[in-house]
């Protein structure tokens, strides 16, 4: 089958377009999906750098797990398609369901997993023709938005759900998004609004308008001076996908038993922490990475339900992968840029 494959850690030099890769053959209690769509995501580029590598090497620790990638790897985490095959246990009935791929992987090979793999690091994902994942992660929707619209949702959309789920988001809570204009946090924008709560979303000046749209109460500039804006403990909930140098005013902004989620950290990782603040205050912290039981399966009723709806940015063919990380690498955009792969050979 043909698809791209990340031969190492570095700039898209990494990416290779191969038309030789073995095809896939599912397994006991597996499914074979034929890609639709895959979507762009800062999960696949940090994999590529090296990011998560917590050592000076930049490699040997550098999979969602904590251990070194396994290359070649066929990347890709935001699938859309369709099953094409089924293995022993599978009910043959799921041909043809069109399905999203759970990202968040707890049974592989047959066998339940310790610790969670993701799509695209620990296992081959969705940036060829074909992918096998166990049957139990490959989720049918009924909708009448594309393959592409539809690839935009995975991740990015799970994610926010897990931080919401986590910081038990009300009806009337006052919930403040940093990085609102990206994936996830655009996802967090219509998921915080789907129940009921007040949205302050931090972005950039040209981006403030779409997130109005989006369903944001408030925006306010990224630069801004966030205690200046909004004032001591005036909101709920942060979630938080930036981090970086002005983290400690997001703990200024929680009012007392706030709750700050957080799952990126676009400005940069290392943060520094006034205890006094996090227990004077009796802040919740919550890490969120694994997907919650639950949370993937109430994704799709919300898409299948029309509660959230899809915000595609720009679309590529899958062998313009590294124009397209470009792109998204470039911030100029808000929501998901996504990639055809049904059709997404290179031009003759």
């Amino acid at each position: 089958m043909s698809g791209v494959v990340l031969t190492g850690h570095g700039g898209p030099e990494c990416l290779e377009w191969r038309d030789d890769l073995p095809m896939p053959v599912p397994g006991p209690g597996d499914v074979l999906i034929r890609v639709g769509a895959a979507g762009v995501n800062n999960t696949d580029i940090n994999t590529r750098v090296g990011w998560y590598s917590k050592s000076n090497t930049g490699k040997d620790d550098a999979g969602w797990t904590g251990d070194a990638l396994s290359l070649p790897r066929i990347q890709g985490i935001d699938v859309c398609g369709r099953i094409v095959a089924v293995g022993d246990g599978v009910d043959p009935a799921r041909i043809g369901e069109r399905v999203l791929v759970e990202p968040c992987i707890w049974e592989a090979n047959g066998q339940p997993l310790a610790s969670p793999w993701f799509l695209g690091s620990e296992c081959d994902g969705g940036f060829a023709e074909y992918t096998r994942i166990a049957a139990r992660h490959a989720h049918r929707v009924d909708s009448v938005l594309s393959d592409v619209e539809l690839a935009s949702f995975p991740c990015s959309y799970s994610t926010a759900e897990n931080m919401l789920t986590r910081a038990n988001v009300r009806s009337d809570d006052t919930i403040l998004v940093t990085g609102a204009s990206g994936g996830v946090g655009s996802a967090t924008v219509q998921l915080a609004k789907a129940r009921g709560a007040r949205v302050i979303a931090v972005t950039s000046a040209a981006k403030q308008e779409q997130l109005i749209e989006l369903g944001a109460d408030v925006t306010v500039e990224r630069d801004a001076d966030l205690i200046d804006e909004l004032g001591v403990n005036s909101v709920d909930i942060v979630v938080d996908l930036v981090a970086g140098p002005a983290w400690p005013s997001l703990l200024e902004l929680l009012r007392p038993r706030g709750r700050y989620a957080v799952s990126g950290a676009i400005a940069g990782p290392m943060v520094e922490l006034d205890v006094r603040t996090l227990y004077l205050k009796d802040l919740s912290f919550f890490g969120c990475t694994m997907l919650d039981a639950g949370v993937f399966s109430r994704l799709i009723k919300r898409i299948e339900s029309g509660q959230i709806r899809p915000l595609v940015a720009a679309t590529y063919p899958l062998s313009k992968i590294g124009a397209a990380q470009a792109a998204f690498q470039a911030k100029t955009h808000v929501g998901k840029i996504v990639l055809h792969v049904a059709e997404g050979r290179p031009q003759e």
